[in-house]
């Protein structure tokens, strides 16, 4: 236990049950499984309650009983966190879902919810004495994490295949961050990175679900939609899942939600939204496999999706298989209609990602799986005008 500000415990590894000591820089568990922060929820109990935390800043810092952060002396932050629930009652009158609400992460920082996993990662990065972070990414993470490691004063090695967005590649370099072009898939800039921290003593590989707390910044998410809920859930929670960090983050925070007694017993149904050109997930899923294998020859404009070998991919089996929820795959074509068409209906411009869970709304009505009447919230995970329009 690291003492009041934060309840963190220990590092556990859900494959094989290895305890980790969470006071070390860690990466992930020897047997190749990412590692979960565990918290005493009894300590959070007795400190803070729902009504606390409503009287603090609207930050994701406002949780910081359940962040791995031991004081707040060692947040590195921008003032991220407390995105809109927005309604979306002419979208949702249209294509027949009318409790429909959307997370909007295109508010945070650098413009995406991977200010979360940075805010989080970099913090806890630098606390523990990380002499700088390495990763590789599609865009979005590496443009958030350069930042965040900036602000702390950290050096930040960012790998990103030549195809991701422009500016992605112009935020890293303006926050001062070592930047290298890789001529492949994230999976080859994996390697640039891998080769190049073995050789810098003290240097954190923070790829996605390499180090644990990426995902603690990431769960914020489903914190922040319970509290605006009135600390319910809704029915339906539909997410793009690339690495997934973002679904598994949330499964996590509702179940520590749930051991707290802040929710009742009743979780939403998860939805695992991926895009056709690269659909990992969702072909496990219907094959009934508890793994993802690797998805041959990945290619969509939602480049965030472009995940062809989930490191976590069996955790966001589990959570979809226990929420009773499901995973879908939607086209290019009906991902960049949905954009429009939401953009047209209610006014907000968001990142093709997000616009793969209004297509798969859609979709979901049309097949009877969504009946009509849920609440379903779909997480949009970044501004739209980080994005070059479709040729």
């Amino acid at each position: 236990m690291t003492g009041g500000y934060s309840a963190l415990q220990r590092l556990d590894c859900p494959r094989c049950g290895a305890v980790h000591d969470a006071a070390r820089l860690t990466g992930s568990c020897g047997c190749g499984s990412p590692l979960l922060a565990r918290y005493d929820l009894d300590q959070v109990r007795e400190v803070t309650s729902p009504a606390d935390i409503a009287a603090r800043p609207p930050t994701l810092w406002r949780y910081h009983e359940l962040l791995p952060v031991t004081g707040p002396d060692a947040v590195v932050s921008f003032g991220e966190g407390m995105t809109p629930l927005q309604p979306l009652p002419r979208l949702g009158a249209g294509i027949g879902v009318p409790g429909l609400l959307m997370k909007d992460e295109g508010a945070l920082p650098t413009g995406s919810f991977k200010a979360r996993g940075a805010a989080v990662g970099v913090s806890r990065a630098a606390e523990l004495g990380a002499a700088g972070v390495g990763m590789p990414t599609n865009g979005n993470a590496g443009a958030a994490w350069a930042a965040y490691a900036a602000r702390a004063g950290l050096p930040a090695l960012i790998a990103m295949p030549a195809d991701a967005p422009a500016i992605t590649r112009t935020e890293c370099l303006v926050a001062g961050a070592e930047l290298r072009i890789v001529d492949g898939l994230i999976g080859d800039a994996g390697k640039l990175v891998a080769g190049q921290l073995a050789d810098r003593p003290g240097w954190q590989d923070v790829s996605t679900l390499r180090e644990p707390y990426r995902l603690e910044g990431k769960k914020t998410i489903g914190l922040e939609i319970a509290e605006q809920l009135g600390w319910r859930v809704p029915d339906v929670i539909m997410c793009p899942v690339g690495g997934g960090v973002g679904l598994i983050g949330i499964w996590k925070a509702l179940g520590e939600l749930a051991g707290l007694g802040w929710i009742d017993g009743r979780r939403p149904r998860l939805v695992a939204v991926q895009a056709a050109g690269c659909a990992p997930v969702v072909a496990a899923f219907e094959q009934g496999a508890a793994q993802t294998e690797p998805w041959p020859q990945p290619s969509t404009v939602a480049f965030g999706l472009t995940v062809p070998a989930p490191v976590g991919g069996f955790l966001v089996l589990d959570a979809v298989r226990a929420s009773a929820g499901t995973a879908i795959a939607v086209t290019d074509a009906e991902l960049t209609a949905a954009q429009a068409r939401l953009a047209a209906a209610e006014g907000s411009w968001i990142c093709p990602e997000g616009a793969a869970c209004v297509a798969a709304a859609a979709r979901l009505r049309e097949s009877g799986w969504l009946a009509g009447p849920e609440q379903v919230v779909l997480l949009n995970t970044g501004i739209g005008l980080k994005y070059p329009p479709p040729a």
